[in-house]
């Protein structure tokens, strides 16, 4: 065989073969799992404090959502850039890329947290009003602890992008349980040796995300990786570069987060149904949020999969990686989907609700084992693929618009005393309706395929 015939079997080899996706995929989902597991753990380790400790730190964790949202959206944006680099195999810029994506995460996410905490306690009341004393003492409490946390999750967030961006999710995947530990560790300590409540469950989580930071950092500086980072404290700005990252991360920044604010402003609703609901949804977010891990994994595979494949020009194996990655998180979600259907009510008595709370949360988790299975994939993994390609712009404006339109509007319709009065399942209704019209959007995008002309680097 001559020369010319081997490099040509080689640039016709998958970029990703089966056991390359298997090696990127399952840590992905073990990771999701472990980053679910940490606030799982705050709600849980909190109710022995009681459910105003609950209520506090659920609504705190709604805004927190939001800010890692952006901090996600802005790596994500990263991701593609350097995603793309490689597939290209222009690793200087990758690396470049990498470094400019550190630096711009660090001052947004710095920014963020002196806003935080200087209006900590008007960002709570313009955004939840009136609650009730000791619900906003707890919540005040675990803000305070969690916003000093921020910068650090924004760098581990975008140390872990980078290092999926090169087929490496273990390294993320032990950062997150070297988190757990760490998390349920000082929270055993603080909230029940020394009965601190919230403000115990967010020092755990503050230490943990420090703890996690530290780790990434260290780690990137490994000589032997294609993205290492050299001099990452003597501090060069590069316009372009971060240009070209914000071009991505900004619209997909803008999606997450009105997206989160759009979940507030519902928040803000169930709020008014009083203490049994805010603490039924809390509990119910925090278990449907398991359900999603698969699909949120391979969501993240996806960036590093279709990006190299559209930076080496590979379009066809883009779609083909899609379909394929798409099929793999039904089938992964149906199956936790259907045990969540069978299990709600026995999952619920674990969290130490009243019989109130136990019951509206055991009714929204059935009807969310149903319509997760059947359209979250398509909701919220499918775009994934097209913001790979750099096509943040329609996922931005498809999300906006539904989630104001069905899911807050419907919201009030469906919910609120002036409309039907479902109270906590109608806000559950308004955001089923929501994930079907992504549905619908989504996949004619896909299917029509201007995704696939857009260029980003």
């Amino acid at each position: 065989m001559n020369t010319d015939s081997i490099t040509a079997g080689v640039q016709n080899a998958p970029l990703f073969s089966r056991q390359a996706l298997i090696r990127l995929i399952i840590p992905l989902v073990i990771e999701q799992f472990l980053l679910m597991s940490v606030g799982m753990a705050d709600t849980v380790m909190v109710t022995t404090a009681g459910e105003a400790a609950v209520s506090g730190v659920s609504l705190v964790d709604g805004i927190n959502l939001l800010l890692i949202q952006i901090f996600a959206a802005l790596s994500t944006g990263g991701t593609v850039i350097v995603s793309q680099y490689l597939g290209r195999q222009d690793y200087d810029n990758a690396r470049t890329a990498a470094k400019q994506l550190l630096y711009t995460v660090t001052i947004v996410s710095t920014a963020l947290m002196v806003v935080a905490l200087v209006f900590r306690e008007h960002i709570l009341t313009l955004v939840f009003g009136k609650t009730e004393p000791d619900v906003m003492e707890s919540a005040l409490a675990y803000f305070l602890s969690t916003s000093l946390a921020y910068p650090f999750m924004a760098v581990y967030n975008a140390g872990a992008a980078l290092f999926r961006a090169m087929g490496n999710s273990k390294v993320s995947m032990f950062n997150s349980l070297l988190v757990n530990i760490v998390n349920i560790g000082v929270n055993a300590i603080l909230i029940y040796g020394f009965q601190m409540g919230a403000l115990g469950a967010g020092i755990g989580t503050l230490v943990s995300r420090i703890v996690a930071a530290a780790v990434i950092l260290v780690l990137l500086q490994r000589k032997n990786d294609v993205l290492r980072i050299d001099g990452l404290f003597h501090i060069r700005l590069k316009g372009s570069m971060i240009r070209r990252i914000l071009a991505v991360g900004i619209p997909n920044g803008l999606e997450n987060g009105l997206f989160q604010i759009g979940k507030l402003l519902v928040l803000s609703l169930i709020t008014s149904f009083g203490t049994n609901a805010v603490a039924a949804n809390a509990i119910s977010n925090s278990i449907a949020g398991v359900i999603n891990v698969p699909g949120q994994a391979i969501g993240l595979a996806i960036i590093t999969v279709v990006g190299q494949s559209m930076g080496a020009g590979r379009v066809k194996e883009a779609v083909s990686y899609t379909k394929k990655l798409m099929g793999i998180t039904y089938v992964s979600m149906g199956v936790l989907c259907l045990t969540l259907f069978f299990t709600a009510g026995p999952l619920v008595t674990l969290f130490n609700l009243t019989p109130a709370s136990a019951t509206m949360a055991t009714q929204v988790l059935r009807w969310c084992a149903v319509l997760t299975m059947l359209c979250w994939p398509l909701s919220f993994t499918l775009p994934n693929a097209l913001r790979a390609s750099g096509d943040v712009i329609f996922t931005m404006v498809v999300s906006m618009v539904s989630m104001f339109v069905f899911r807050i509007c419907l919201s009030y319709v469906l919910a609120s005393p002036w409309g039907l009065d479902m109270q906590l399942l109608g806000v559950w209704m308004a955001m089923f309706v929501d994930w079907i019209v992504r549905d619908f959007a989504f996949v004619i995008r896909f299917l029509q395929g201007k995704w696939k002309s857009i260029k980003v680097i």
